[in-house]
This record gives C-alpha cells, structure tokens and sequence, in this order.
C-alpha cells in the first residue's frame, strides 16, 4: 500500500470512529430525553440537583460576572469617548451581555464547574459498580440518576446566565457612573429605550437553555461511558470540558447566525 492509500485509510478510520461515536451519543440523548418524563415524578431529585448544579456554582458565576460588567464598561468607555458616543455606553454593554457574553460565558463557566462534577460523579458511581447494582434491582440508572441531573442542569443553566447578564449590567453602571460620571438616567434611559425583550433577552436565554442542554449531556455521557478506572475518570472530566466548549462556541455561531442576521 502506498503511502498516499495509507494515509486516506488512516483519515477514513479516524472520520468513521468520530460518526460512530457521534451516532452513539445521540441514541443516549434521545434515551435521556425518554427518560425525562419519568424522573419529573421524583421532583425531590429534581430540586436537589438544581440545588447542587445550579445553587453551588452562583458564586463564580456572580464573581465572574461582576468583573467581567468592570472590565467592558472600562474598555468601551475608551473606545466610544474617541468618537464622542459614550452616552451608549449602557446600551453596548447591555447587548453584549444579554446577547453574547451572558450565555456564552456562563456555559464554559458551566462545563468547567458543574460539568466535570457531574462526569466525576457518575464516573465514580460506576467505577464503584453502583450503576451496575441499580441495574440488578431493576433501577434503570438512566432514569433514577441521569435524567434528574439532566433536568437540573437544563434548569439552572439559563438562571445562571441570567444572574451573569444582571450583576455585569450593575458591575458596569458602578464602573460607568461612579467612577467616570457616565450621566446615571442616560445610562439607563437609552438602554431601556433601544433593548428589546423578546428579540435581545428573550434570544439570549433561548441561547443559554440549548447551552445547559449541551453542557449537562456532555458531562453525563462521558461520565457514563467512562472506563471504570481512576484515569478512565479523570480523562473523561477533561473531555466533557473540552467537548462542551467546543460545543458550545459552535452552536453560539449557529444561533447568532440564525436570530440577529434579520434586523
């Protein structure tokens, strides 16, 4: 075989491997996804996990989106005083957030925070042979333990954006008016005037659920196909942080595309 033919075998093994495992996670979606209706019933599961995907990782969340409302209002101050459009401060940066920097920030925040605890955990349960005693008692785990983490991480990601989105509007009017005399009524004025709750706000959180769907099935289905090893864990963590990355900066392009390329 020639090296030209060996090199295309290679390429064609590798591209197959990568359908096959996307064929794969998409037939776990689709059964997580069946799955859901059952694990509503249990709503006690269901609360817990929004408490600990959700209510655990409020402080980076606000933490981060404090700094990041400092450093834009910082950075498009200098950038409009240059052409004397600094009375839009409040708007640029309100349309940043709630539009871009909201939903895509807090998911990668998301799949770094919750997304490898839930891959940890579900990888250590099976490592432990829980999901396989689940299993022998006629508990499917997919139900008992996947779907309320799902549920959970579908609700509390848009939630968590939304927070992000407020507390960088407010770190921004503290940056803004307080600190360079940004006029306080035309900071709030003209955002109130030019943002539009269904198409800006409404988008963005349209944004943040598709992420927190992404991000939670990553991070469930590479802890649930994880080898059940110490290092299997341990790379399926870096995996999920990866992939829902990816993922998620992917699908901002789609959605972008998809919601503000009409005016």
């Amino acid at each position: 075989m020639t090296p030209i033919h060996s090199g295309v075998a290679s390429m064609g093994a590798v591209v197959l491997r990568w359908l096959q495992a996307l064929g794969h996670a998409a037939f776990f979606f689709a059964d997580l996804l069946r799955h859901t209706p059952q694990a509503l019933k249990r709503f006690g599961l269901v609360v817990a996990q929004v408490h600990a995907i959700g209510n655990r990782s409020l402080l980076i969340i606000v933490a981060s989106g404090m700094a990041v409302g400092f450093v834009l209002a910082l950075q498009m101050y200098y950038a409009l005083v240059t052409y004397g459009a600094a009375e839009s401060l409040g708007l640029i940066v309100n349309l940043a957030l709630v539009r871009e920097l909201g939903p895509v920030v807090t998911a990668l925040l998301f799949a770094g925070r919750a997304g490898t605890s839930l891959t940890a955990e579900i990888g250590l349960m099976k490592a432990g042979e829980q999901l396989a005693a689940m299993e022998l008692m006629a508990i499917d785990p997919r139900a008992r333990v996947l779907a309320p983490r799902f549920i959970g991480g579908v609700i509390s990601m848009p939630i968590l954006a939304v927070l992000f989105s407020a507390v960088g509007i407010l770190g921004a009017y503290v940056v803004a008016v307080w600190l360079i005399g940004v006029d306080s009524g035309n900071f709030w004025s003209i955002m109130q005037s030019r943002v539009d709750v269904w198409r800006d706000v409404g988008n963005g959180v349209v944004k943040s659920f598709v992420f927190g769907v992404i991000c939670t099935v990553v991070a469930l289905y590479q802890g649930y196909e994880t080898q059940a090893t110490p290092e299997g864990v341990a790379h399926a963590t870096t995996r999920t942080v990866v992939t829902a990355s990816l993922g998620v900066l992917a699908m901002d392009f789609v959605l972008t595309a998809m919601m503000f390329a009409t005016p």
